[in-house]
């Protein structure tokens, strides 16, 4: 099984990378899952339900969320009934929608996991325990699990990576919007990156208008922080291929499509 996985779409113009790219990258790449990290998708701050429905559209079979999973309120209109939308697992139990979710492949499954790291991130319970309760709840399906650890620090993403070595199929950080050359697989068999990167605009500071972040560094004064809607994109992404019998990872491939690193098919 070959997965495509996405990071962190960024609004407008990381939707129409998705849109220009997605059929492209399914095509080169003939995935048999593809994941959207979806949680910067409308207006860099939260997703809708549109967004939702239209990266289903384009081909993705589960979207991710992470820390700005609330800040379109719109969310709570719909997360409940939204099958493959996946947000940290970790967060309270009492909050609405789910941390886990299994994807069909044939006669076979996968398990999507998303949990948020603690180290400089919002509150939440621990993702490493939450992490041992799903995988023991997957493996009673799968051994096929994928998890998207959304994380502000490479270390905790490390750690969560070492943690889960031989445990899960992959362990993707997604949330700090630059890819690292990280990619490999560890010694018992899971694929592992610190961070996928993000798709958006490619010449903004982290998806934001670079104007407004560079005043808040020269001048450390609060500035509002906005999306650029036109301008060059980049388009960041990982494919991980998995035995599906034992859910070991066999390769693990980056995939970085903007104007210095061309698209070629």
């Amino acid at each position: 099984m070959r997965i495509l996985f996405v990071g962190d779409v960024v609004g407008s113009l990381g939707r129409e990378m998705v849109e220009e790219y997605l059929p492209k990258l399914k095509e080169k790449y003939r995935p048999q899952i593809t994941i959207i990290n979806g949680e910067n998708a409308a207006g860099g701050r939260g997703i809708t339900e549109k967004i939702y429905r239209e990266f289903l559209s384009a081909g993705a079979q589960a979207v991710t969320l992470g820390n700005h999973t609330w800040d379109n309120k719109e969310i709570f209109d719909f997360i409940e009934e939204a099958k493959y939308l996946v947000r940290p697992a970790n967060f309270p139990d009492n909050n609405p929608g789910k941390g886990l979710v299994y994807l069909k492949y044939n006669s076979e499954e996968i398990a999507v996991i998303n949990l948020q790291g603690r180290t400089f991130m919002q509150p939440s319970d621990c993702p490493f325990e939450k992490a041992e309760q799903l995988i023991e709840e997957a493996k009673q399906r799968t051994p096929v699990i994928f998890v998207d650890f959304h994380g502000e620090t490479t270390s905790e993403k490390q750690a969560m990576g070492w943690y889960l070595d031989g445990k899960v199929s992959a362990v993707i950080g997604t949330h700090t919007h630059v890819q690292t050359a990280d990619q490999r697989i560890l010694p018992n068999g899971t694929a592992f990156m610190s961070d996928v990167g993000m798709t958006g605009p490619y010449d903004g500071i982290l998806g934001m208008e670079r104007e407004a972040v560079l005043k808040r560094f020269i001048t450390n004064m609060p500035v509002r922080f906005e999306v650029p809607k036109s301008g060059r994109g980049i388009l960041s992404a990982v494919t991980i291929d998995i035995d599906m019998k034992t859910g070991k990872a066999k390769k693990i491939e980056s995939v970085l499509i903007n104007d210095d690193h061309p698209f070629y098919s």
